[in-house]
């Protein structure tokens, strides 16, 4: 069985090794190539060229290991990239861009439902799925295009923490509602846990960054590595058992770091093990993809796609002005907003637990269908912003 595992995990490497530098030679995003040779290679169809067998590499607890890994360490390193000071006293702004995320998108979300037939327990999946965006994604896009040290990250960032706490509550609430465990106050203690916990993590990096500093003074950098990657997976690991995002605990725990003198050293050290976790992770997605499901969501696909891209545009070309950005830099933290992810596909597996209706197989298949589209989307649109920005410019003279 060990063996088996670690021979799908070598042509898993190797494949991605293999379509990255074949993206990279034709000035494409590694994202979308990452997720389509998972499904070339993963246990949905196509199965076979030729026949030859395709079904080289299936789903596994040790590939969602490592895919979670990815969402980690891409978190961990956008805190280290933002300062909490800067997130604190622009925390007005921070609250008002979320809003307008929010009240835009998930909205949209609400309308798709009720336009399609949906019960109020389906639109609300249907929201949540299309309304948040993929900081994992948006994260990995924003390093690989040279945005982190723009003005135009600072409301992405902003929104995503907003969206990476909502969603914690809002799964909480919709796992008590949809599974049917445990009364109210059972639902707002998970919620109180799941503040609580944020908040010392919040306090951890604001007071403490003397003692990080000192904890994390090894001079090997085996050690170093070691004790970072070891913190940063435990406060993580224990965020998702509370019920709370692990991407948001990683990014706590990197504007942790992020007052200290091991910034660079972190970067130099960890970056290739993020770099490999990152790309397992986009992989997964792939595997995860059935296409012969999209035939029976086509419709409502097209529909969401549509409407939700244009509703990311448009709130997050708001944000960018409250923020008081340019026209351009506005319009770009709204392309850069249009990627979905990790958390769609994490209510999907809550509505295949539910197992009822719509939620057993039709909203499952198309958050997959729907987070494949988005994520490619999302990152061709960052890749090439400034032609879009352009275009934008030229059709919209004003708005």
């Amino acid at each position: 069985m060990a063996g088996s595992l670690l021979v799908q995990f070598g042509i898993a490497v190797t494949a991605i090794a293999l379509v990255g530098a074949l993206a990279v030679r034709v000035g494409l995003s590694v994202i979308p190539a990452y997720i389509v040779v998972g499904i070339l290679v993963g246990p949905n169809e196509p199965t076979s060229v030729g026949g030859i067998s395709l079904r080289l590499v299936r789903t596994s607890e040790f590939i969602d290991l490592l895919a979670e890994l990815g969402i980690v360490f891409l978190l961990f390193f956008l805190g280290l990239e933002f300062s909490l000071e800067q997130l604190v006293s622009n925390r007005e702004k921070l609250v008002r861009i979320g809003l307008v995320d929010l009240g835009v998108n998930f909205a949209l979300g609400l309308g798709l439902g009720a336009l399609f037939g949906f019960s109020w327990l389906e639109t609300l999946f249907i929201a949540g799925i299309v309304y948040i965006s993929s900081s994992a994604v948006i994260t990995k896009s924003l390093i690989d295009e040279g945005w982190i040290a723009n003005a135009e990250s600072e409301p992405i960032l902003g929104t995503l923490v907003f969206e990476d706490i909502f969603i914690a509550v809002y799964l909480a609430l919709l796992s008590a509602v949809a599974l049917g465990e445990g009364s109210a106050s059972d639902a707002a203690l998970s919620v109180a846990t799941s503040l609580v916990f944020l908040a010392l993590l919040v306090a951890v990096a604001w007071y403490g960054s003397e003692h990080v500093e000192r904890l994390f003074g090894a001079e090997s950098n085996e050690l170093f590595l070691l004790r970072v990657t070891g913190v940063t997976v435990l406060v993580a690991g224990a965020a998702l058992a509370l019920g709370i995002s692990e991407a948001v605990a990683a990014f706590f725990v990197g504007t942790a770091f992020s007052q200290t003198a091991h910034v660079q050293r972190i970067e130099q050290v960890l970056s290739p093990v993020r770099d490999l976790f990152a790309a397992v992770f986009f992989f997964s997605i792939g595997l995860t993809t059935d296409v012969t499901l999209l035939a029976g969501v086509v419709a409502l696909l097209f529909a969401a796609v549509v409407i939700t891209t244009v509703g990311k545009f448009a709130s997050g070309t708001l944000s960018g002005t409250f923020y008081g950005l340019d026209r351009r830099r506005s319009i770009r933290v709204g392309l850069g907003m249009v990627p979905r992810g990790e958390f769609s596909l994490v209510l999907a597996a809550l509505a295949t637990s539910v197992g009822t209706g719509a939620l057993a197989e039709l909203i499952p298949a198309f958050a997959v269908g729907y987070v494949l589209v988005m994520s490619i989307l999302g990152t061709l649109l960052i890749q090439h912003a400034d032609g879009v920005t352009n275009a934008v410019e030229t059709v919209v003279p004003r708005f």
